[in-house]
């Protein structure tokens, strides 16, 4: 009896640290789950994003300057002239209405004026210049009158055209050269400095000379090649967004309307 009581009174003592180790063992591995359950609950950290400041210069480095101005001299386009993305035009230039310069073209008016006069064309690959001066006194700035047409790759510098001309492409027009009133040069004319091609005529070679005098006909044709060229130019518009005052209405009815976008 004495043995079975002394067992008794052991058994009472450990029962106890047992079930108090059970329970704090218990009570960690619910923490550990509830902490491996909030773990996958919760939303991956976001990273940070960099944010832009509104105040950043953006420069297109692929692309190029279309309008440099030089000085007091800013190039000069009419509403409705037509001037290819890929051309430059630097200083003292004028583009006047209906008229088109087209892609690849330089027209660099940093000494003189250069000016396209009303439904002239420029095409692919010219280029204008203007010096100075010019040795025979007249005015050293490259003047393209009314509806005249310059073939591609043309190099114009400091010369005179008049009205309803045709410069033949891979033409060269010296310094002070001029081209009177229907005329029409052949494709890879050289004009040397100070020549005058004389009205009504057709010149060609290297140096330019006399070929013929023009017909009625072909007179008369020269300035329909010019407005064909125009309206061919006018396809080009579709790809620009036109020249337009309909946002000030949209001003208006936004502020009547109390509308916020």
């Amino acid at each position: 009896m004495a043995t079975l009581a002394r067992l008794s009174r052991k058994a009472l003592k450990i029962t106890p640290t047992l079930s108090l180790s059970s329970h704090h063992h218990l009570r960690s591995l619910s923490s550990a789950a509830a902490a491996v359950q909030q773990h996958q609950q919760s939303p991956p950290p976001t990273k940070r994003e960099i944010v832009e400041s509104p105040d950043r210069v953006k420069w297109d480095y692929r692309g190029q300057r279309m309008i440099i101005p030089l000085g007091q001299w800013n190039p000069k386009i009419a509403v409705d002239a037509y001037v290819a993305p890929n051309v430059v035009l630097a200083g003292q230039v004028f583009v006047w209405d209906g008229s088109s310069v087209w892609n690849g073209s330089v027209l660099r008016g940093d000494q003189n004026k250069i000016s396209v006069g009303f439904c002239s064309n420029v095409q692919e690959k010219c280029v204008l210049h203007a010096a100075w001066s010019s040795p025979t006194g007249l005015p050293a700035e490259t003047s393209i009158d009314r509806f005249v047409s310059v073939g591609a790759y043309c190099l114009l510098r400091s010369c005179t055209i008049e009205p309803e001309c045709i410069i033949g492409q891979h033409s060269i027009l010296m310094e002070g050269s001029l081209v009177e009133t229907h005329s029409i040069l052949e494709a890879g004319s050289v004009v040397p400095p100070g020549r005058r091609i004389p009205t009504g005529e057709l010149w060609a070679g290297n140096p330019a000379r006399f070929v013929r005098n023009l017909t009625h006909e072909e007179i008369l044709e020269i300035p329909k090649l010019a407005v064909a060229i125009n309206d061919l130019s006018k396809n080009y518009f579709h790809e620009f967004l036109p020249y337009s005052t309909v946002y000030l209405e949209v001003e208006k009815l936004k502020k009547e309307l109390g509308i916020n976008i």
